[in-house]
């Protein structure tokens, strides 16, 4: 599969998400490096019946990124950069995106975790650090759930459990979407590939189905980020925030599910701060007693 085309990633996640702030031109990083297209760092290995891109920068510490919906390897630039001079970076094109292949089927995020679980193996690497943005956010945790031992600590950013717990103008987005998809399928369209956007949709509309009670499956540190206007409920990232044993929660404030764009050297540093520092809990009610 060639690289998602910037109009087929204009309808998904990043088209529900930048209609709000159109003016900012919001889009993929443009930097020296071509992340996601570096012959020189990237690698195809064969895992789960598919074909899977991945690419690695610097050394030090194992750090495995994962990019959103309708993303790609570019879309994690900023962070690739900020974080490669203390990390190896690993970082792969999703199943279903960039480079890598769809494979047979539906599209779903337990596929796309086990892709990330073999890449990880492939690699010979116990554990890692994760940072996950949108569904890579979803991804984290369900790697932090089904292989607790390949999770050293855990950033996610703007995540969500179950499709309910994307904003209301999100999920009315979706159907639309979907209803729009289906009349060009109906009509013989080819303008857009909208069988991949279907499974996009699906994604979104559909999936995850993560139980709240397998939030306690997870042992590692997790970084809860979100924006305090983000595409995700509030209360819904409050949830997920207060499921975990051991986490923090991050709400950036004036920003939206874009903030790894908007303000990158913001998120980058406050998820640095998180990866460097031992985990803590400190309470207010302890300064009291």
């Amino acid at each position: 599969m060639k690289t998602i085309s910037s109009a087929l990633t204009a309808l998904t996640f990043l088209a529900i998400l930048t209609v709000a702030r159109a003016e900012l031109e919001l889009a993929p990083p443009k930097l020296a490096v071509p992340y996601g297209e570096n012959p020189a760092a990237g690698a195809t290995i064969e895992v789960n019946g598919i074909k899977l891109h991945y690419e690695t920068y610097g050394h030090g510490t194992p750090l495995l990124m994962i990019h959103g919906n309708g993303g790609n390897i570019s879309h994690l630039g900023y962070q690739i950069e900020a974080f490669a001079s203390e990390y190896r970076v690993i970082v792969a094109d999703s199943r279903g995106h960039g480079q890598s292949e769809m494979g047979p089927g539906r599209l779903t995020y337990e596929h796309q975790v086990e892709d990330l679980n073999a890449l990880l193996d492939h690699l010979h690497l116990k554990s890692a650090f994760v940072l996950g943005w949108s569904d890579g956010g979803i991804l984290g945790l369900l790697l932090a759930i089904h292989h607790p031992d390949k999770v050293a600590k855990l950033a996610i950013m703007g995540a969500n459990l179950r499709p309910d717990g994307a904003a209301d103008w999100a999920q009315a987005w979706v159907e639309k979407s979907n209803r729009e998809a289906d009349a060009m399928i109906a009509k013989g369209d080819q303008s857009q590939p909208w069988p991949v956007i279907k499974q996009y949709l699906d994604l979104l509309g559909q999936q995850p189905n993560i139980p709240v009670a397998d939030l306690a499956k997870i042992s590692a540190p997790v970084l809860v980020m979100a924006g305090d206007k983000d595409a995700i409920k509030p209360e819904h990232t409050q949830q997920i925030f207060d499921h975990l044993k051991q986490a923090h929660l991050a709400i950036f404030p004036g920003a939206t599910h874009m903030i790894a764009w908007e303000d990158h050297e913001l998120f980058d540093r406050t998820v640095a701060k998180f990866f460097v520092q031992p985990y803590t809990r400190p309470d207010t009610k302890d300064i009291f007693k």
